[in-house]
């Protein structure tokens, strides 16, 4: 976990940059001690946005499958997680 005071995202701003493409992790940003801030780089929040998606979209089929409502073949799902994953 990288964890770095706020007045170095003016003054270091490369160098976090730089740590956040390179370890695709945030760089969490602290202000009198406490947390304040997370930043990342962009492809990595794309990812992890798209995987947030994924599993709220998973979440939905299974409760619908808990809940007997229809859904899709294997065939049919296994394109479509395809798909998505290509994406992420």
């Amino acid at each position: 976990m990288n964890i770095r005071p706020s007045a170095a995202i003016r003054q270091n701003y490369n160098e976090i940059a730089d740590m956040c493409r390179k370890t695709e992790e945030p760089v969490f940003l602290t202000k009198n001690g406490e947390g304040d801030l997370v930043v990342m780089d962009i492809e990595t929040y794309n990812r992890r946005e798209k995987m947030l998606k994924l599993r709220e979209e998973l979440l939905g089929a299974q409760e619908d499958r808990i809940a007997g409502r229809i859904g899709c073949t294997l065939d049919e799902l296994d394109v479509y997680l395809d798909e998505i994953i290509s994406e992420v």
